[in-house]
């Protein structure tokens, strides 16, 4: 019981989200399972002894209704020519079997009704419940002496109905019984959608009944041999086979009880015996749970296909912004950003005469105009900032619209990307990311202020120096970390070069070579690291639609086959 009900907990958890090829079938497999679990496996496990559940099922129009009749040997389930008749499962069992029944111990999700017996004289045609769809999901329990007890009867849909509702019900309740009576004519026994049903119960090792009802006087020898043969090739050659010759309904709508009376003794046999029906019971729940074994083999791997696409989808959007990222460390650090506004409002900070002039005149009198330089009263630093935040914002931006643009293609040339996307255009950035990059620029430009002061508390010769120009020391820092990684000097051609140079001087003036070094670093650092923050709010627009398939789903596929071996060694009855 613990496997199986440890099998009932991951089927019931069992997500597959991603429209692959083959997971609409797989959905429907792991329903199907489960609902057979709580309908069949689990109560049969938990109650050997309980009476066994035969399902009468078959095509439309076959007679099953009737047959049900006859085997009471009184009208109980409505029959007639009007389509379908039955609505309402209806479940005939000996009063003595009722506790059985009552309880939700089989088919939970049926509610029970309560149904009484037809008054002497009611015909067949008004026999039972009225057909009503709306009662579907309903289970109606008929106590009738005429049932042997230990056997139940049970009238289920038609299997072929054009009404998806009863196809469903009909599969579940066939998947829930214990033997089966399954009813087809002489002009219908070949039909596809029977056969599918009785090749699944083949799998099952499920005891079946063919009931070959209507047989024209004269085939039945015929039909009987080929019906036999084709039984044989599916594995069900072991199947009782049932000839009911074509006979006319008398007044009350009943068979001639000769036709069904090798049917009903068959069924009065099974439940004389209690060994023989505790070796069916046995015999089918060890062939239910084999099948159920291979059912959940298969949702092993689909779970294992919908955690290879989802990683695959996450890859393609972590990749797109990944270069993304790789885009704005380039373009931050190769002093690209050292030009056009940022460029002439660092101009204007610094006034580039003196310091060019002072390159030219040698490093060793730097120190001394950088010195002039702060005790004069240099320009404010603001102007700079704001060239730097404005450019920086393009910058991060561009490339995350890039890289939003190039997820979401990636995810559109790939159905289960595009069946996640829907209608959604993810193709650009978020409404409010560029004021968002805005605000983490201005906190880093905070951060690298923060540096500045910290490094100037450790110098206490340098004061003079703090005192003129915190901002401005923070803006010089922002402007060598734009060229920490391009390889510029001031010998190279380009304003850019020269630009980064006076900074990186002007900063080794008043913290030392190696501070700036690390400052510039610890700078970087928190760029980088705000830039990642701002690109990973804009994938996870995608990943959050993949869900836990990234990551759940391996190691349940992995759950899933190890329980698929464990069942298909107590199906064995290992």
């Amino acid at each position: 019981m613990a496997l199986l009900e440890a099998v009932r907990g991951e089927l019931a958890s069992l997500e597959l989200a991603l429209e692959l090829p083959g997971t609409a079938e797989a959905r429907r497999t792991a329903r199907s399972a489960l609902g057979q679990l709580d309908d069949y496996i689990l109560p049969r496990y938990r109650s050997l002894d309980a009476p066994l559940l035969a399902v009468v099922g078959g095509s439309t129009g076959a007679g099953k209704s009737t047959l049900v009749n006859a085997l009471a040997g009184h009208p109980v389930t409505r029959a007639g020519a009007i389509r379908p008749t039955t609505r309402q499962p209806i479940l005939l069992h000996h009063p003595a079997d009722a506790p059985w029944f009552t309880s939700t111990r089989v088919l939970p999700t049926l509610a029970r009704v309560h149904g009484r017996l037809a008054g002497a004289g009611t015909p067949a045609t008004l026999a039972g419940a009225t057909p009503d769809a709306s009662a579907m999901k309903s289970l109606v329990l008929v106590a009738d002496p005429a049932v042997p007890e230990g056997v139940a009867l049970l009238d289920a849909p038609d299997v072929d109905s054009i009404s998806d509702d009863n196809r469903q019900l009909a599969a579940q309740l066939l998947a829930a019984a214990d033997l089966w009576l399954f009813v087809t004519t002489a002009n219908r026994y070949a039909d596809a959608v029977p056969w599918k049903l009785l090749v699944d119960a083949a799998s099952r090792d499920i005891l079946v009944a063919v009931v070959l009802d209507r047989v024209p006087p004269g085939a039945e020898e015929e039909v009987g041999a080929d019906l036999r043969a084709m039984l044989t090739r599916e594995g069900l050659g072991e199947s009782k086979l049932f000839v009911v010759p074509e006979a006319a309904l008398d007044a009350m709508g009943m068979l001639p009880s000769a036709s069904s009376a090798p049917i009903s003794g068959w069924l009065r046999d099974i439940a004389a015996d209690s060994a023989g029906r505790a070796e069916i019971a046995r015999r089918t729940l060890n062939g239910t749970v084999r099948s159920l074994s291979g059912k959940v083999a298969g949702l092993a791997q689909a779970a294992r296909d919908q955690h290879d696409a989802g990683r695959q989808l996450a890859d393609d959007v972590t990749d797109a912004f990944a270069d993304a990222a790789m885009r704005i460390s380039r373009a931050t650090s190769d002093g690209s950003l050292l030009r056009g506004e940022v460029l002439a409002r660092w101009q204007d900070f610094v006034g580039t005469g003196d310091f060019f002039r002072a390159m030219e005149s040698g490093i060793g009198r730097v120190r001394d105009r950088i010195g002039a330089f702060f005790k004069g009263q240099p320009p404010p630093a603001v102007k700079v900032e704001a060239a730097i935040e404005t450019g920086l914002q393009a910058v991060i931006v561009d490339q995350a619209s890039r890289a939003a643009e190039d997820a979401d293609q990636r995810w559109r040339a790939d159905p289960a990307g595009r069946a996640l996307l829907g209608a959604e255009d993810l193709s650009g950035t978020t409404p409010g990311f560029p004021a968002e990059v805005a605000a983490e620029i201005r906190a880093w430009q905070g951060d690298v202020l923060n540096l500045i002061r910290a490094e100037g508390a450790v110098k206490r010769s340098q004061a003079r120096w703090l005192s003129f120009g915190v901002n401005g020391l923070g803006v010089v820092l922002m402007i060598v970390v734009f060229s920490l990684t391009g390889g510029l000097t001031g010998a190279e051609i380009g304003i850019a070069g020269g630009t980064a140079v006076v900074g990186q001087k002007l900063l080794e003036a008043v913290f030392g070579e190696d501070a700036v070094r690390r400052l510039a670093n610890e700078a970087r650092q928190s760029l980088e690291g705000r830039c990642a923050e701002l690109l990973e709010r804009q994938q996870q627009r995608f990943l959050e639609r993949i869900g836990p398939v990234q990551d759940g789903t391996a190691p349940l596929a992995d759950r899933l086959d190890g329980l698929a071996v464990k069942l298909a060694k107590l199906g064995e009855g290992a």
